[in-house]
Parts: C-alpha cells; structure tokens; sequence
C-alpha cells in the first residue's frame, strides 16, 4: 500500500542523500519525491509517497527518519484529512482537425494545452491519483509521446 508522508527537514546539503540512504539500506522504496524549500529558506518540505505493505513497516520508516539529525518533524497522511495533487506534462500527437475534440477533453479534466504545434501538443494538468488517471485515460486517443509527472505534494486540511 501507498503512503503520503511529509518531513520538514533542516535545508542542509546531504539531507536527502541520507534520507534516500536510509530507505536504500533497508529496501523499502520512494515511489514519488518532491522536495522544496518553506517560507523559511532554512528550511525544506519534503512529500514522499512510500510503499509499506503494513503498519508495522510504516512505523519503522517514521522511526528511522525521526532518528536523523536534520529531521524536523515526520507526518503521516495516510490517515488524516489533507490535499495532494501532482502535476503532470503530457505531449500528445496532434493536428488542427484534432482541435475540438482535444479541447473537449481538456475541459472535462481542467488541463489546458500550453503549447501547440504543428503536430503535437503539450498539455499540462494538476490533480489528485483519481484525476490523473481519468486525465491519462483521455488523452489515450491522441497517443501520448511523452509523460513528465512531478512528485506529489500534500498538505493537511
């Protein structure tokens, strides 16, 4: 199962080759990352969406990363009320008697096309797991080419 989990970590360099280190050294995998800077320069947020297939392995992964030094705070999503979305850039074969029916998609979906050419089209699109996938699905007709998705973000309601 997939978990969100984000850590305020001190902006530091190294801080994220030890905390891909500890999940390296124990074989668990980061299936998303997204890491920027606060309000405060000095100090970083970082989303990371984990596989732990029980509690109790998702346990040991908050454990181990509370036990790192630059480690502010650890919090788990998973069960609480919040937002995530990730962003998603998509070129898609494309012409102008494509137009209409493109633009139709991209409407159900609340994507837009940022940029258009001849015969392809970059779409860009922010939602949640669910709206990505329905996104991924509509644009299916037109051929995907090339699919760029950011890590995932998350914040608590």
């Amino acid at each position: 199962m997939r978990h969100t989990i984000s850590v305020l970590v001190e902006n530091k360099f190294g801080v994220l080759a030890r905390i891909a280190g500890l999940f390296s050294a124990r074989g668990y995998n980061i299936a998303s990352l997204a890491v920027s800077e606060t309000m405060d320069p000095t100090i970083s947020y970082m989303t990371m969406v984990v596989e732990a297939e029980d509690e109790k392995i998702l346990e040991q992964i908050k454990k181990q990363l509370n036990k790192l030094i630059d480690i502010i705070n650890v919090t788990d999503f998973t069960k609480k009320g919040h937002v995530d979305r990730e962003l998603i850039l998509a070129k898609i074969g494309y012409s102008s008697k494509d137009k209409a029916r493109l633009d139709s998609v991209l409407n159900k979906i609340c994507a837009k096309a940022v940029q258009r050419g001849s015969d392809t089209a970059i779409i860009e699109m922010i939602g949640d797991q669910d709206e990505i996938k329905t996104f991924l699905e509509g644009l299916k007709q037109f051929g995907i080419k090339e699919l760029i998705r950011s890590g995932r973000i998350a914040i608590a309601k």
